[in-house]
């Protein structure tokens, strides 16, 4: 294939691949205006958000595993086709069930379309260099254009209703698609692989259990037992699943995999890189609407600094991993995100540069880690698997997502409920202790003393619990960082004493 073939084969595929880690995050954005104008409550704005996550990283292992075996184009190019018609129809929804419908369809699309990404990526590109810069190159969108979805969404909220963030998706798909059918060469696919349709329902089932308890857990107002039922249906299915994959001579997951350190490394720091990015993206974009009094595209353009410094640093990256050891760059990215929350925690109510400067950081730091986690998943398993290596990355990106934006959403909003006062004399509903987002709605009701006096109650509330969720995953990071740091040293141990 001639050098010009390859890397238009990388542009079509980094195109697909922007699409569905921005439509992670473009919502952020959104979010406040789809929430007044659809009625979502706060759990219904969550599984908005989740269910896309979600049931991308349960459709994963299947679609990484169809694709070996059907061939990557296609799988590639029938996901474009249901990507579109989900963000059609997502465009569009009357109400916030149908919303999720349409997300969830969107993440069928998405999940058929992202191992194919990587794998195409290491079929396409035989030498060694070209493919760690290609695969840092992919890294960097992977992070960088998840920081893209807010300033995007605030862009077309400027001029254009809500649904605007879904159309975008159809130009590019469309390109995308035609592209694919000209450039992307064709891989036959190794019919004998069989596809376990039901290990996949039973990862499914054991993620959207685990998260449901989290959030019922953390809701204000929710069912212990309700909890404890889908902490205890999450765990069962998971356990399930393992044996299934262990007895099975064509698993979803080779379990093996991750007795390489290298890659199991590769697979927590993609796990805690889109576990921080996720959440935080999520709670800051929405403090700077909520609390500062930000626009949509004001939000976005505020944070442009995360992904402009993770599309540098991939790329970069890339192009040294060949010279170092990849777990010491994972543990230096994941150390200096950690130390980017650390200033932006310092900063976040004090001036505009040191804000900057920690988002930036932060993601410098994922930018790093992503490239050399997907460098270390894709080089450290057989090339006859690289469907199923691309598919666990992409279910650590994805599960990181998901849990990062539940768990961070909900604690958020478990803090803020706990910390709210509202003024005495007040009669509102207790909605208010939910969200700061019900509160503002309930406040322009009110008069304008007491809306106004409502108004800083709930932004004093959220601002304490932002304080406390960025002092969080400021130590997660750091205590990531010195975790894979230690399991590389142990690794290096063993190797030695053989």
């Amino acid at each position: 294939m001639s050098t010009f073939k390859r890397w238009m084969v990388l542009a079509i595929v980094s195109s697909a691949l922007l699409l569905i880690v921005m439509d992670m995050t473009i919502l952020y954005t959104a979010l406040p205006s789809l929430t007044h104008d659809l009625g979502a409550s706060a759990s219904e704005k969550l599984w908005i958000l989740n269910g896309y996550s979600l049931v991308m990283a349960g459709l994963l292992p299947a679609m990484g595993t169809l694709g070996d075996r059907l061939g990557y184009k296609k799988i590639f190019s029938l996901g474009l086709v249901v990507f579109t018609a989900a963000s059609l129809t997502a465009a569009f929804s009357p109400v916030p069930l149908i919303l999720v419908a349409a997300r969830v369809l969107l993440a069928v699309g998405a999940s058929m379309m992202m191992p194919a990404t990587l794998s195409i990526i290491r079929v396409t590109f035989t030498n060694e260099r070209e493919l760690a810069l290609a695969i840092g190159i992919w890294g960097s969108i992977a992070s960088g254009g998840a920081g893209l979805g807010p300033i995007v969404g605030g862009l077309l909220l400027e001029h254009f209703w809500w649904g605007a963030v879904f159309l975008i998706n159809l130009p590019i798909a469309i390109i995308a698609l035609a592209l694919t059918l000209i450039y992307v060469p064709r891989h036959e696919g190794n019919k004998a692989k069989k596809w376990d349709l039901i290990g996949s329902i039973q990862i499914m089932i054991a993620m959207v259990g685990l998260i449901y308890s989290i959030k019922e857990f953390t809701r204000r107002g929710g069912s212990p037992t309700l909890a404890v039922a889908g902490a205890a249906i999450g765990v069962l299915a998971l356990i399930i699943f393992i044996r299934r994959q262990k007895q099975s001579s064509s698993p979803l997951i080779d379990l093996s995999l991750f007795k390489i350190t290298r890659f199991s490394t590769g697979f927590m720091t993609a796990l805690v890189g889109a576990f921080a990015q996720m959440g935080i993206q999520y709670i800051v974009t929405q403090r700077l609407q909520l609390v500062e009094g930000m626009s949509p595209l004001q939000a976005g353009l505020f944070t442009i600094s995360i992904p402009v410094a993770a599309l540098i640093a991939g790329p970069i990256t890339g192009s040294i991993l060949h010279r170092y050891d990849v777990i010491h760059i994972k543990t230096l990215s994941l150390l200096i995100a950690g130390v980017g929350m650390g200033v932006y925690l310092t900063q976040f109510n004090a001036g505009i540069a040191g804000q900057i400067v920690g988002l930036a950081l932060l993601g410098a730091g994922l930018g790093a880690g992503m490239t050399a986690a997907s460098h270390s998943i894709m080089n450290y398993a057989p090339p006859y698997k690289a469907g199923m290596a691309a598919s666990i990355e992409e279910v650590a990106y994805e599960m990181g997502g998901a849990t990062g934006i539940a768990i961070i959403g909900s604690m958020s909003a478990l803090v803020y409920s706990l910390a709210i006062k509202v003024p005495s004399g007040l009669n509102v509903p207790a909605v208010v202790r939910d969200s700061l987002d019900e509160a503002l709605l309930v406040a322009e009701s009110l008069p304008a003393p007491a809306a106004e006096a409502l108004q800083e109650a709930g932004r004093a509330a959220f601002d304490q619990s932002f304080f406390v969720i960025i002092a969080g995953v400021t130590v997660f990071l750091l205590v990531a960082s010195l975790v894979i740091g230690l399991a590389g040293g142990r690794s290096r141990e063993k190797a030695a004493a053989k």
